[in-house]
């Protein structure tokens, strides 16, 4: 059975955002296809999970079998949060750009995942890259909404762009290599003309083709 973990990272409630109304198309969409699919959901942007803290900082780098119990009570919400991770196949993030970035929200939500002995492992032995992740063969599905517009490589913003790059580069943490990465943005949203029309109609078409053909993939791979 395959997992999907929906996450969505906007402020906004579902009728203002529209990454939410875009990642409840691709949804609808995947389960049309494939209705015995598993679906954890998790929305950081109504419910946040907190900063990183010294504390957590401790108890992460400290060795499992030689935690406090303070230490685990704060690994809590990580722990619970990365055993979403793990169980999935597919995550779909619905993830707006705020100020270029990422969501604070969403943030915090990779901090938590990024976790030693958990989604990476650390060895000084490998040289210059001791990271390695410890996940592998997940599908990252990103659909995000952006203000302006001309942020994909090329694009007249593409240097302004920070949101694309850092999920990308955090994706490994997740189990995600950058060919299963699909993302689809809506933009144009401030300027609210026919072109921002345009991209939501776009989007949407778009978010159900690429539901459609991952939960074909599944049914074929099954089959």
């Amino acid at each position: 059975m395959t997992t999907l973990l929906h996450i969505d990272s906007s402020a906004q409630l579902e009728e203002r955002s529209l990454t939410r109304q875009l990642t409840k198309t691709f949804m609808d969409a995947y389960l049309g296809t494939h209705a015995s699919a598993r679906v954890i959901r998790r929305d950081v942007g109504q419910t946040p999970p907190p900063a990183i803290t010294s504390d957590f900082i401790h108890a992460a780098f400290t060795p499992a079998d030689q935690r406090e119990n303070w230490m685990r009570e704060r690994l809590a919400l990580s722990d619970e949060l990365v055993d979403e991770v793990v169980a999935s196949d597919i995550i779909v993030l619905g993830a707006p750009m705020y100020n270029y970035g990422m969501p604070a929200a969403l943030k915090a939500w990779v901090d938590h995942v990024a976790r030693i002995g958990r989604t990476f492992s650390f060895d000084l032995s490998r040289g210059d890259f001791p990271i390695e992740p410890v996940l592998s063969g997940k599908t990252l599905v990103v659909l995000s909404a952006r203000g302006e517009f001309g942020f994909a490589p090329g694009g007249i913003r593409a240097h302004l762009n920070a949101l694309d790059p850092a999920i990308g580069a955090c994706a490994h943490y997740w189990g995600v290599a950058q060919e299963a990465i699909h993302t689809i943005a809506i933009e144009y949203q401030e300027f609210k003309d026919d072109r921002h029309r345009r991209s939501i109609d776009d989007a949407h078409q778009n978010a159900r083709a690429l539901a459609m053909k991952l939960a074909a993939n599944v049914a074929a791979v099954a089959a």
